[in-house]
């Protein structure tokens, strides 16, 4: 039996999506069609795997000690002080705010709103976030690549010392991992976790997102194994799809998606790796934000 053309066209374009692979709110997440089956036709290290500029994939090999298969980061065993050692239960957001693919999160399960950061820690655009942050009074979730949590420690450490939540963003931004074997999944969930376990090894992780937003119901199961509730978004400025280089524009776009689109109790999906219009305009976004919600780091 041919598979229709259609369905062909569209599981490709799951696949070339980014983190942001859905639009704002009120919008079908692209993700929830990419749960049903992989998109055969995209290869890991293809497109799908460098969606934007700054995207994870590009930025290197996740070959060494700390890549899935090898020794855990750190020289620790697979899983040494990570919920891996024993099972545990992932937060509570509430059953009725899954929406997501693979009944992942698309809000917070309550009025706060919770504001998201991808794919650091970026030597550069991460400090100029966390600054920014700390000056704004305001807590937020970073989503973390497990293969710069090993080279910025030092970063990791501070975004736990000022109060913002972690989040497991896979080890290299495989966004294919979600339709791979069980043992292969857990294992880069729990590297990513022991790389930011190297730098604070007491640091609660309890949550995971999904690459492309790319969820599927055995990649929920494994991050539910060790702990992590799987978090989506409802809303998604799209700030890594853009031309390389600043510009006023992008920076204008992101504001304006933000604004338009967040309410009570949503996750709002932005990047800091390599993403400098995105701290610009969280230098606008903050103030206004604080002055209609309750901004909060995931639970």
């Amino acid at each position: 039996m041919r598979t229709p053309k259609v369905l062909v066209i569209g599981l490709v374009l799951v696949g070339l999506a980014g983190c942001g692979a859905a639009g704002g709110a009120g919008r079908e997440p692209a993700g929830a069609a990419a749960a049903a089956q992989p998109p055969a036709s995209v290869s890991p290290s293809g497109p799908g795997a460098s969606a934007g500029p700054g995207s994870p994939a590009s930025s290197g090999s996740p070959a060494g000690p700390g890549a899935p298969g090898g020794g855990a980061p750190g020289g620790g065993a697979p899983g040494t002080g990570s919920p891996a050692g024993g099972k545990k239960t992932p937060p509570d957001l509430g059953k009725v705010h899954h929406g997501g693919p693979a009944k992942s999160h698309m809000q917070t399960g309550q009025k706060g709103v919770a504001l998201t950061f991808d794919d650091g820690p970026d030597p550069v655009q991460t400090p100029r976030l966390l600054d920014l942050l700390k000056k704004n009074d305001v807590k937020a979730t970073f989503c973390l690549v497990g293969m710069r949590a090993i080279k910025h420690p030092d970063l990791v450490r501070r975004i736990v010392a000022e109060g913002h939540a972690l989040c497991n963003h896979t080890w290299h931004h495989d966004t294919q991992l979600g339709w791979k074997k069980p043992e292969k999944i857990r294992a880069d969930l729990e590297k990513t976790n022991n790389a930011m376990l190297a730098a604070v090894p007491n640091a609660e992780i309890k949550y995971m997102r999904a690459p492309g937003g790319n969820f599927t119901p055995r990649f929920v199961k494994a991050a539910a194994d060790l702990g992590m509730a799987s978090i989506y978004w409802q809303v998604d400025p799209r700030d890594w799809q853009h031309t390389s280089g600043s510009s006023g524009a992008h920076r204008e776009k992101i504001i304006r998606e933000v604004q338009r689109n967040t309410g009570k109790g949503a996750i709002v999906l932005a990047h800091d790796n390599g993403q400098p219009d995105t701290i610009d305009a969280f230098e606008t976004l903050l103030p206004w934000l604080k002055k209609r919600y309750e901004l909060i780091a995931l639970p």
